[in-house]
């Protein structure tokens, strides 16, 4: 749990970041995902630094995700009133 956690955080940021055209929502998807993997991931006492750092990649990577959409959002909204 805790590795999956981790690499989906980590997609999750990069799709953030990059956003790869038509596939924005997937960021926020694999972000909570992650974040519920890294919630049960800490219950195992061997790997529970790998499921914190998992869990926090999936939150930054779900909160980046969410706010370039509402920035995207926002951009499209001004543009079509500044337009009309």
């Amino acid at each position: 749990m805790a590795v999956a956690s981790l690499v989906l955080g980590i997609l999750s940021i990069l799709i953030a970041l990059f956003g790869f055209g038509s596939l924005w929502w997937l960021g926020p998807v694999l972000g909570i995902v992650g974040i519920v993997l890294g919630v049960q991931g800490k219950k195992d006492y061997a790997r529970r630094g790998l499921a914190q750092a998992g869990f926090v990649c999936s939150i930054i990577g779900t909160v980046l995700s969410l706010l370039w959409y509402v920035a995207c959002a926002a951009l499209l909204g001004g543009l079509m009133a500044w337009a009309f």
